[in-house]
């Protein structure tokens, strides 16, 4: 029988629904920011601060931490409906939103000290694997400088990559995400000046020789095996599943609401615009009318694809068994696939606009150059992902191990 503190946790915990409702209520707003954004680098304190009043931090965070622990879909569905109202913004959140679900891999020790005070702590990241590592006892020295540290200024913990170097003469180097607390980096907030996704404040992140705990580090091996630690206290079928499945998408799904935001801004270019060259209007253009039938069509085929790949992991994580191989390195192909598909729609409607679509006032400009930012991200690089779905196909053991 649930105890009174489970059955009142569970009634506080808004349905699914309500938190797409909330999040798609807010796109007017966050449109009305989206200069501010970009202007300012970073998304704006208040939209933070509407986001951990929403609750949608919480959405990939344990029970056990003041979380809601839901479905990834409802994660995902709700960067889609921010990325509308400012990509940006999307993006932010789908990168620092789903590092909850991260920090519950960790050690339990590491958990208590991101949470034990105040659940709704939020943690940045850069994964690239630039730092130096000295292993010492208890730990590990730690020193670099990291890009591309989305959302850092609105974070009090960072998680950095970084390999540790092999013990042994001959032996491989272990990949590894280390865990710090705010007063262990410095952030170059001037370090994040780029053409698009200008409003992510993915500034640079130094850390000059600090001491990291072994329990403040988690393996990559381990979130491609599956074995972490976290998983003896979050027992969830939620915290079986790859955890690089889960981050590709939060890098790609942003990429969607930007794109939903152009193909609304060409149609309404569509049915104001005439030529002053032709005379003829653009909403008796068959081939702008095509581009964006094709981008609705495209579009609303990856955003069903994307749900129908969630809904198959968890299936499989709630019945206990693994997730073939064939499946792992299919999804992540598919999820690096879709902002290069979607910024080629965009692309195709933008040069089919004329000369009025090409001010930077104009609505489609932002997504456009967005999207084109997206697709730099190592993530959302298909290339990187060919020969594993060959391999996995053929039954071989994939080359990257990041699935």
């Amino acid at each position: 029988m649930a105890s009174a503190a489970a059955i009142s946790l569970e009634s506080s915990i808004p349905s699914g629904e309500e938190l797409v409702a909330r999040a798609r209520a807010m796109i007017p707003a966050l449109r009305q920011r989206a200069a501010e954004c970009v202007a300012g680098r970073d998304v704006p304190a208040q939209s933070i601060a509407e986001f951990h009043e929403a609750g949608f931090f919480r959405i990939l965070q344990p029970k056990r931490w003041g979380g809601y622990e839901m479905h990834p879909n409802v994660f995902y569905d709700v960067q889609r409906a921010l990325a509308e109202g400012c990509m940006s913004t999307g993006w932010m959140y789908g990168v620092v939103g789903c590092h909850p679900y991260e920090i519950a891999l960790f050690h339990e020790e590491a958990q208590a000290e991101v949470w034990g005070e105040d659940t709704s702590t939020l943690v940045s990241s850069s994964y690239q694997p630039v730092g130096k590592v000295a292993p010492v006892e208890g730990g590990y020295r730690l020193s670099g400088r990291w890009g591309f540290s989305t959302g850092s200024v609105h974070c009090q913990w960072v998680v950095l990559g970084a390999m540790v170097p092999p013990r042994e003469e001959g032996g491989v180097p272990d990949m590894r995400a280390f865990l710090l607390p705010r007063a262990d980096y410095t952030i170059d907030t001037d370090s994040w000046h780029v053409f698009g996704l200008q409003g992510t404040g993915s500034h640079d992140i130094i850390v000059d020789d600090v001491f990291v705990p072994e329990h403040r580090t988690h393996r990559s091996i381990d979130g491609y095996l599956c074995t972490n630690p976290g998983q003896q206290t979050n027992t969830g079928p939620l915290y079986t599943l790859p955890w690089a499945q889960v981050f590709m998408r939060s890098v790609s799904t942003a990429a969607f609401g930007g794109a939903r935001a152009a193909i609304s801004a060409a149609m309404d270019i569509a049915q104001n615009r005439v030529s002053t060259n032709t005379g003829k209007a653009s909403k008796n253009d068959p081939f702008l009318l095509a581009a964006i039938a094709r981008a609705q069509a495209e579009v609303t085929e990856m955003e069903q694809t994307l749900r129908l790949t969630f809904d198959e992991l968890m299936a499989l994580a709630e019945a206990g068994e693994p997730i073939p191989m064939e499946k792992r390195t299919l999804f992540a192909y598919n999820s690096a696939s879709v902002v290069r598909r979607m910024a080629d729609l965009v692309d195709d409607m933008v040069k089919l606009l004329g000369g009025r679509a090409i001010y930077t006032s104009s609505a489609i400009i932002q997504p456009w150059l967005d999207l084109n930012a997206g697709r730099a991200h190592v993530a959302n690089d298909p290339a990187n992902r060919t020969l594993d779905v060959v391999g996995a196909m053929l039954g071989q053991e994939p080359t990257f191990t990041f699935l």
